[in-house]
Parts: C-alpha cells; structure tokens; sequence
C-alpha cells in the first residue's frame, strides 16, 4: 500500500464523526481499522494501543490536568468571583460601560485563577448578565461581553487545554503559559477600548451608572479591593509564579493551586462536604473524558504515522510547492474550520501532529525550530479560540444559552460576538506581524533560569 493509503484516515475520521459517532470512539474506530489493514492486528495494533496507554499513564505533566480541573470546579464554589465581582465594580461602575469593562476584568482573573474553559463564562455570566440588564446594557454588548470574556480561558494561563497542547505538540508547558501571556492580555485589552469606545459614542448601550449615596469612601474600597483580591492573586502567583521563575513544574503547582483552592473555600466559610464531592466528582468525570480523548488521538496518530501518512502529507505540501506563510494559514484556517464541529482537546490531536512537523521546517523571522513551534501553538490557541466564539457552533455561545434569561436571544449573541471576533482577528495578526509577543518572555525567563 502506498503512504497516500493513511491519508484516507481523515475523510473515514470525519465521516465517523458527522455520522454523530463520540470523537474518542471515531478516533479509535479509524485508527483499529486501517491499522488492521496496513498490519497484523495482534502485534501491529494491538502493539500501538498498549504502548499509548502506558505513555500516558506514565506522563507526569498530565498529572496536572485532574488538579487543575478540581482547582477550577472547587473555585466555582467558592464565593471567589461574587467578591471579585463587587470589587471591581466599585472602580469601574463610572465608567461608559463600566460593568462590561469589569466583567472583562473579573473573567481575566477568574480565568488566571481557574485554568478551566467554560467554568468562567458560566460563573461571571450568572453574576454579571442580571445586573447588566438591570442597567438596560444592550443586549448584543451583553452577550459578546461575556462570551469573549469567558473563552479568555483558552489563552489566559494556566489552561488546562495547554497541559494536553504540551506534549502533543512537543513544547514545553511552563514555556507555553508565558508566552501566551502577552496575547491573552492584549486581548482582553482589546476588549476593554472597544467596550469603552463603543459606550462613548452609543451611551445607551452601556450607560455611566449613577453616583451611590452608600459609595463606600475611598479608604475602604481599597479595603474590599484587598480583601477581594489579593487570595485570588497568592492563588495565581501559586500556580503561574512558580511556573515562571522556575520554582515548580507545570504538575506541581497545579498541586498547589488545588490545595489553595480548598485553602480559600475553606476561609470564604462556602466549604462543604458537599461541595468536595461534588467538585471530585465532576473531576473525575472530565478527567476521565479529557484522557480518554487524548489516548485515541494518540493511536490515531500513531497509526497515521508508521503507515506513511506524515511522509504523505509532506509529499502533497512539496508537490503543491507551498511557502511557510501559506502552509501557516491553510494550517489556522483547519484549525478555525475544525472549531466549528469538533471540541478544543479534539482539534489538538487531530491537527497539531501533522501541523507541527510541517511548520518547523520553514524560516520565519530567522526564528530556530522550537521558537516556531512556540509561536506556532499560541497562534493555534488564539484562532481556536476565535471559532469557539464564531457562529453558526460557536461553543461559547451554547454556554450563554444555557444560563442566559429568554430575553436574551439568539440573534443577540450572534450580532454580540461579531465585534469581539474582528478583535480576536487584530490580535492574530498582531501576533503573527510580532512574534516577540509570543516569545520574549518565555526567552527572559529561561535566561533567569540558567543565571
């Protein structure tokens, strides 16, 4: 059988799926069937699934995926983002658009503080949309707001969803988290002037609110600033500080951030037995669907490669004489096509074993191979995160739905991520144009490292 016989992998892999098959399933159904073609069943596939189970089990970096999950699921409980939320505003309520400017700012914490996509939409959502339409914000501003603000998640570290990129992608995790720092504030800076300016010019849509007669004076603001914030920020230098100054592996301060997640439910008074079960539970659960996942990726792409698939998809990028810029883009514009039916863990291991041989053979700026494979993945993150707002799936969307009241309707969110889409766009462009964004800080801190 000829390489091209592997690329046959996908047109089955999307059939399986469009057919409504679970992704984990269709992974595993593809890669057990042409490796039963290609080789012996018993020693060739059978061979490929034993190893990838025991290469994952034995991953210590994936160890930090049920922490961050139980540190995420317990902070959801924890009265955290209620304080936060009444915080911030306090600062921000005079401002055009003041409560969609803090809830962009509570989403960029809660996000730093959790690691878990879609726990922050749902959490800032419930606090912030009442209050919103209280106000009468515009309902578009309303819900681009917070489906903007909570997919911050993918790009603000630490993410779960980086943890699995890591090791698939073959960049290190610690390295990835810094260097998506920049994009993801710039982002969510993004968020904020258009809010501002859209409020400036149209103050209807996010009126100024009025002057308080119970306005706490400025000395005890700054206390329940305090109070508010700084357990959430010890929580965060936790996890990303340690990472960053080289203190502690991706794994181990997911441990710490879980434990301080118990450590502030427990001071907020919200902790419960009731609460751990439940946040174990829900652990387990997407624990054991997010390895799941990952482990039929990794035979999927295991088989695609031992059968020629890899040799293959190089072979038709040669024949079609590509540059790396336009391998770049056909290679996001996947990915982007890719938000729209499959999950964030799917799209990782369906397109990142191929793309990232592909991507590090190009020059780009004079980088070196891993400062493209670095570049490369926080690209990837921004852009899926761009088709986890952008309709006619848009992810984020659906978790609007699910806590949004009626009067806030589907058209409304559709109109209301438009504007945060444009800006998801800038931030690419912005990235790609400068990639010292993406790699200047994962550069100094290594360099303090080894100092």
């Amino acid at each position: 059988m000829s390489v091209e016989f592997a690329l046959w992998m996908f047109p089955a892999l999307m059939l399986f799926i469009f057919l409504g098959f679970p992704v984990a399933f269709s992974l595993l159904s593809v890669a057990f069937i042409f490796g039963a073609m290609r080789f012996d069943f018993s020693i060739g596939v059978v061979n490929v699934f034993a190893q990838t189970v025991d290469e994952i089990a034995s991953a210590y970096v994936l160890g930090a995926v049920p922490l961050f999950i139980f540190m995420g699921s317990l902070l959801e409980r924890s009265g955290i983002a209620e304080r936060l939320f009444e915080a911030i505003h306090l600062w921000t309520r005079r401002l055009p658009g003041g409560l969609a400017v803090g809830t962009v700012i509570l989403c960029v914490i809660f996000a730093a503080a959790s690691g878990v996509v879609g726990a922050t939409e749902s959490v800032v959502g419930l606090l912030a949309i009442p209050v919103m339409l209280r106000y009468a914000y515009d309902k578009g501003l309303i819900s681009g707001t917070i489906c903007a603000g909570g997919s911050l998640g993918t790009i603000i570290p630490p993410s779960v969803v980086v943890v699995i990129l890591g090791p698939v992608a073959d960049v290190d995790v610690g390295g990835l988290f810094m260097g998506m720092l920049f994009p993801g504030l710039i982002l969510a800076g993004l968020y904020i002037i258009y809010i501002l300016g859209r409020c400036i010019v149209w103050p209807a849509d996010g009126q100024r609110l009025p002057p308080d007669e119970n306005d706490p004076p400025f000395i005890q603001k700054l206390w329940i600033t305090a109070v508010a914030l700084v357990p959430p920020l010890i929580l965060i230098f936790s996890v990303l500080g340690t990472i960053m100054l080289g203190w502690a592996t991706p794994t181990e301060a997911a441990a710490m951030g879980a434990a301080g997640s118990v450590i502030m439910t427990i001071a907020y008074g919200n902790f419960t037995l009731k609460a751990l079960k439940e946040a174990l539970v829900k652990t387990t659960l997407v624990t054991a669907m997010i390895l799941t996942i990952l482990l039929a990726g990794k035979v999927f792409a295991t088989v695609f490669t031992i059968s020629g698939g890899l040799v293959g998809t190089q072979q038709l990028v040669s024949a079609a004489n590509l540059s790396g810029w336009e391998t770049l883009g056909i290679l996001l514009l996947l990915a982007f096509i890719a938000g729209f039916v499959l999950d964030l863990i799917s799209i990782i291991l369906i397109i990142i074993p191929i793309a990232m041989p592909l991507i590090e053979q190009f020059d780009f700026y004079g980088l070196d191979p891993s400062q493209v494979k670095t570049w490369f993945c926080i690209l990837f993150l921004i852009v899926i995160q761009t088709s986890y707002l952008t309709p006619p799936m848009a992810p984020a969307i659906f978790y609007l739905r699910g806590i949004s009241p009626p009067e806030i309707r589907l058209v409304h969110m559709y109109k209301g991520v438009l504007p945060f889409i444009a800006l998801e766009v800038i931030a690419l462009v912005l990235v790609v144009l400068l990639p010292a964004l993406a790699l200047w800080l994962p550069e100094q801190m290594l360099n303090m490292r080894f100092k």
